[in-house]
């Protein structure tokens, strides 16, 4: 919602199915961690995605990304393994 245009939590809280505090809690929290600003426009304070700050998440997910894909590809070429021999009756 807010990598289309700022809101304020109100308007972020009605979109959920959780409490206000629920909702200001986790922009808080994305606050903290550069994901999102928050700009005070008169009494409204506004939250607006800080999209560039997505690429370090990316950076990170993709050192996992290379590590897992090795270990499932290992581990399906394992399974394949298995289930040819249990067709061949071998187990």
């Amino acid at each position: 919602m807010l990598a289309r245009k700022s809101l304020n939590v109100n308007a972020i809280a009605k979109e959920f199915a959780i409490t206000r505090q629920a909702v200001s809690l986790h922009v808080q929290f994305l606050n903290e961690c550069g994901l999102i600003v928050i700009k005070q426009q008169g009494r409204e304070r506004y939250c607006e995605a800080q999209l560039e700050k997505l690429n370090e998440v990316t950076d990170w997910v993709d050192q996992y990304r290379k590590y897992w894909d090795t270990k499932f590809d290992s581990l399906e070429s394992y399974l394949a393994k298995i289930q040819k021999k249990k067709k061949g009756g071998k187990l």
